[in-house]
């Protein structure tokens, strides 16, 4: 496997600011920043909080002599770390480049004192998706036809869809590993990374809440049904589905709204960052679906600064299209996720007509297939996955 995806954006912006990089745990943070250190000046340091020596010079504020690359490791652990990253970034940029790495959106951690606006760029590392399984990266631009490539990628498909994205899993490919490693992934979030940040008082109500999250996997997200499961508050579940979020354990998309069609205002929808722990078929599909579309906008926004968004399709007499990628509120195209259908439904079409959408895409599991169907692209995953990032 090659460098991530990141990698050349990450050294680029490391030459006039701080790069922040978040993401899920075992998502390949601590790699990436290794591979950065192999490709940036020699005398380049890396400092990991959760290695007791390390934690001990961070805390002493002991740097390294040379001119070179830190990279700081899970310090948003530190409760004082924006303080110190802020005062070596003012003192020292002009002979350090910065480099910070965590399990968490950094922005939850910005809270009261001086910010840190201005002094850095934010990426969220995602798992592997079929471009990074096959070695590759679209440049397309807002507006173009994302479909232009004859490339298939049905073996990176077909393990992606298996063993999910997650490196240790997908280049193993072992069934009895991820088993194990989907029973211990939730245990490892609570306890080795929400609870080292955050004041949770019911910790194993929480828990509850995390195994019940994949059943609610592609539908939209009712809080006071979970609230009636868990017998527990709706700011509690509120608050405990914001910082599952904010540690990459799911993602939610929202309704997209226009003045030309009655679209539902605020019903979520909500998909797990690791589609693998999936079993029905169709759901696992879509989420996989959501999954790259996601890591495609914020690769957008982040490295390229386009104003993209990832909604669904909604309004109040239920009509409904799984995905819509935006830019700059524009519509620019439409996915439904279906395992084998190929007939277009009439929802598609309703808001293919109201919202004026370029590009309508049908993206089925099943593979070979490839036509234009009423205006309408009917076309296999492994062949559509293949020009994003």
């Amino acid at each position: 496997m090659k460098e991530r995806y990141l990698t050349q954006n990450i050294k680029d912006d490391l030459e006039s600011k701080m790069v922040f990089v978040g993401g899920a745990r075992q998502v390949g943070k601590t790699t990436l920043a290794k591979e950065i250190l192999t490709i940036s000046e020699p005398n380049s340091t890396y400092y990991n909080w959760d290695y007791a020596p390390d934690r001990k010079r961070i805390i002493n504020n002991e740097l390294p002599g040379e001119d070179g690359l830190i990279i700081f490791d899970e310090i948003h652990k530190y409760k004082k770390w924006k303080t110190t990253i802020k005062g070596i970034f003012d003192v020292h940029k002009n002979k350090y480049k910065i480099a910070i790495t965590g399990s968490a959106r950094m922005n939850i951690f910005r809270k009261g004192g001086d910010s840190l606006q201005g002094r850095y760029h934010y990426y969220t590392l995602h798992p592997f998706s079929v471009p990074e399984a096959e070695l590759s990266k679209s440049d397309i631009e807002p507006f173009d036809d994302p479909i232009y490539s004859s490339r298939i990628s049905t073996d990176s498909f077909n393990s992606l869809f298996k063993f999910g994205g997650f490196p240790e899993m997908f280049i193993k490919q072992n069934e009895t590993g991820l088993r194990r490693w989907h029973n211990e992934k939730l245990e490892r979030l609570f306890r080795e990374d929400i609870r080292d940040v955050e004041n949770i008082r019911d910790i194993s109500s929480m828990k509850l809440l995390g195994d019940l999250l994949p059943s609610k996997a592609g539908s939209q997200l009712s809080i006071n049904a979970i609230r009636e499961d868990l017998q527990v508050s709706h700011k509690a579940v509120s608050d405990w589905l914001d910082i599952m979020e904010r540690f990459y354990y799911h993602f939610r998309i929202y309704p997209f709204h226009s003045n030309t069609i009655r679209s539902l205002k605020k019903e979520s929808k909500l998909y797990l960052t690791d589609w693998s722990e999936l079993n029905e078929e169709s759901i696992r599909f879509e989420n996989l679906i959501a999954c790259h579309l996601l890591k495609f906008v914020e690769y957008l926004v982040n490295a390229k600064g386009y104003k993209a968004e990832l909604n669904y399709l909604r309004n109040v007499d239920k009509k409904e299209v799984d995905f819509l990628i935006s830019v700059d509120k524009k519509p620019w195209f439409a996915v439904d996720a279906k395992l084998t259908e190929t007939s277009i439904s009439s929802q598609i079409k309703y808001f293919q007509k109201r919202l004026k959408i370029p590009f309508i895409y049908q993206v089925i599991k099943k593979q070979g297939v490839d036509v234009l169907k009423e205006s309408v692209r009917v076309i296999s995953a492994d062949k559509f996955l293949t020009n994003f990032v």
